[in-house]
């Protein structure tokens, strides 16, 4: 078995950053916003841990809103980006303004 070294890990972050630079800003805002989402529900379940669970259906509702936003946001982002060939051919709305009002109304 091979063993990981920190300078392996450095490079894998290096490499990581580099390619991460690259992208446009428009997506990186979305992931900004999936990963706030992703926070919110991970607060939301801290608090039911260390709270209690009494309005159980609060704490569902809340999380899987938290949840189903952070995905329609990842859809969003896979529609939006132009270096993705093999989704392009298959949506209806082409145009940027028609994707993002549909996130809007999905939401």
């Amino acid at each position: 078995m091979v063993k990981s070294t920190s300078k392996d890990a450095q490079d894998l972050f290096r490499s990581l950053h580099s390619a991460y630079s690259a992208t446009p800003t428009n997506l990186k805002i979305i992931d900004l916003y999936v990963v706030f989402a992703v926070f919110t529900a991970l607060i939301q379940v801290a608090y039911m841990a260390l709270v209690g669970s009494f309005p159980f259906n609060s704490f569902l509702s809340g999380v899987l809103s938290c949840v189903g936003t952070a995905v329609l946001a990842v859809c969003l982002r896979i529609q939006v980006n132009k270096e993705n060939k093999e989704f392009k051919h298959k949506t209806v709305v082409t145009n940027l303004r028609g994707i993002v009002a549909m996130f809007v109304i999905a939401v």
